[in-house]
């Protein structure tokens, strides 16, 4: 097989295949070796180490076994998430991973509608923007919209997660890509807010001082009911499990529904933006 020269700074995807092959080398095992270890074929691996072929989430998980690394920060499958979704910011994918299987999301936005609620042609708008201010290329923004995509699928399951939304009135009073886009976006979230498993709430401007929240909050409860926090500044994300850091943080959520209005307020004041948005 050829064996082309990688820089492994090109690109997560070349910095992937380089050090696949680098590791195969330690081990003095030939493609064809690994290939067997793996369940691959070695004109597979090779595309892999030449960067011709993205590495997938069950590529990166034989990798693993093979070289001992399951579970370890050193991980394959770590990295393939930096391949997949370079895009996203630190912390995400990760977080993603548990919302997947969560029993209960709660969410709190600033400014612009949650991802599990946005429209694609919202999510779209709010992408292109991103390139246009040169934060992210045009693959990437792809790739954003895809992967929101994936996500509010992943939440059709026969056991759905209860889903309780706190949005700033901000979120609704921000018009984002045009009448048609943002009326349309509102709809929707009329629409989520009938589903069983879905309480949906605005908190006003009014609450002023009141709001606990200075920047946009999930918290989730996993199946064997532990809690954690994700949370976002501008240049990164941070997941928390400590309990002692996460409690707080559930009761200032708690704090947070006292103060918003019921959903069939919060209703009234979407279809009210609906109607005022220009």
């Amino acid at each position: 097989m050829n064996q082309n020269e990688l820089n492994p700074g090109a690109s997560p995807q070349a910095a992937y295949g380089a050090r696949l092959r680098r590791l195969r080398k330690e081990r003095g095992w030939t493609q064809v070796d690994l290939a067997g270890r793996m369940g691959y074929s070695s004109v597979h691996i090779s595309g892999v180490e030449n960067g011709n072929k993205s590495p997938t989430s069950r590529f990166s998980r034989s990798a693993d076994r093979a070289f001992g690394l399951e579970g370890t920060e050193d991980s394959f499958e770590r990295e393939w998430r930096n391949v997949k979704f370079g895009g996203l910011l630190e912390g995400f994918p990760e977080y993603v991973g548990h919302e997947g299987r969560a029993a209960e999301i709660r969410l709190y936005e600033i400014g612009i509608i949650p991802g599990l609620l946005q429209t694609p042609e919202y999510a779209r708008v709010l992408a292109d923007s991103a390139v246009r201010r040169g934060a992210i290329t045009p693959e990437q923004a792809d790739d954003r919209v895809s992967f929101l995509a994936e996500r509010q699928a992943a939440l059709e399951r026969p056991r759905r997660p209860m889903m309780l939304v706190v949005m700033d009135e901000s979120c609704i009073r921000r018009c984002v890509g045009g009448h048609e886009v943002m009326d349309a976006q509102l709809a929707r979230l009329a629409e989520v807010a009938e589903l069983p498993n879905t309480v949906l709430q605005i908190a006003p401007y009014d609450i002023g001082e009141r709001r606990p929240f200075d920047l946009p909050m999930n918290l989730l409860t996993l199946p064997d009911l532990s809690v954690i926090a994700y949370a976002e500044s501008q240049i990164r994300g941070h997941l928390e499990r400590e309990t002692t850091s996460v409690l707080p943080l559930l009761t200032a959520y708690h704090q947070l529904q006292a103060e918003a209005l019921p959903q069939a307020a919060s209703i009234a004041m979407i279809n009210e933006a609906r109607k005022g948005t220009p």
